[in-house]
């Protein structure tokens, strides 16, 4: 990473022309900010871009908009996840298209612009959420994209995991944590950590409130974070071991063959979300 906590990886064979044959893919946390090309002809990464520690990372979307030119190319499909606070999952049963400026007055803050549903039929409910206004505002230009809450990659992820598993996802400066037992999500969250002691804090919340067996649940990473660092040996006072977790979607990753797998698997997840 340069100066400005980000990287741009670009396979130099990258062709612009080809856009309509790639999805844009497009994460915007809650202090961090990247996006991926995926050429679907050929099932390759074809560049990542990556910065952490954003002050405002809806902000830093809207701007880069104005002065990269990769993301506004004609693409296949645009798949925009967004952290917001404003998102809520409501059992299938008891949703219906019709209610939701309903759930809407459950949110933490009043919301601006328009309100988006993201079925997870294979954990039987709808997350209804509504966007920052920085980012809905950004998203404007997007007519074609679709929109999703932060937790969308990290569910594609965990339909494949057929066990008790608490999965974490680390950018710098937060993490998204997700709880599933027998298929079934008992807790998602998403906490901006400072430092250890922080993220030691909301592990510790975590386990607690959950109930959660370290002995038998399994633990899985993905994002920033690796073997040895503070959080990964922390992770370790608790949980006997920890996995991390790599796109299995058959992608051709060369460009990213000097980094971690597991870096950017929530960023290329998105092209799993339906």
């Amino acid at each position: 990473m340069n100066n400005n906590n980000s990287i741009l990886l670009i396979d130099p064979a990258f062709d612009p022309a080809t856009a309509s044959a790639c999805n844009l893919l497009v994460k915007v946390g809650l202090a961090s900010f990247s996006y991926a090309i995926v050429n679907k002809e050929t099932n390759q990464v074809s560049a990542v871009f990556d910065e952490q520690e954003c002050e405002n990372s809806a902000q830093k979307f809207a701007d880069r908009l104005k002065t990269d030119s990769y993301l506004t190319l004609p693409y296949q499909n645009v798949k925009v996840a967004v952290h917001t606070e404003n998102a809520i999952a409501i059992p299938n049963d008891l949703y219906t298209e019709d209610s939701l400026n309903t759930h809407a007055q459950f949110f933490t803050e009043t919301p601006v612009g328009d309100l988006y549903a993201q079925a997870q039929p294979h954990f039987g409910f709808t997350t209804i959420f509504s966007l920052p206004k920085t980012a809905n505002e950004a998203l404007t230009g997007f007519t074609g994209g679709k929109k999703y809450s932060q937790h969308a990659a990290l569910l594609a992820m965990a339909e494949k995991i057929n066990e008790t598993a608490l999965l974490l996802d680390f950018s710098v400066g937060s993490f998204n944590a997700l709880y599933i037992q027998q298929q079934q999500v008992v807790f998602q969250q998403c906490y901006e950590i400072d430092n250890l002691d922080e993220f030691n804090y909301y592990l510790l919340f975590i386990i607690n409130q959950l109930d959660i067996n370290t002995k038998e649940a399994k633990l899985h990473l993905s994002g920033i974070i690796h073997e040895g660092d503070d959080k990964y040996t922390c992770l370790l006072k608790y949980f006997s071991k920890a996995d991390f977790i790599a796109v299995s979607n058959d992608l051709d990753q060369q460009i990213l063959d000097d980094m971690p797998a597991h870096y950017y698997s929530s960023l290329l997840a998105l092209d799993q979300c339906v």
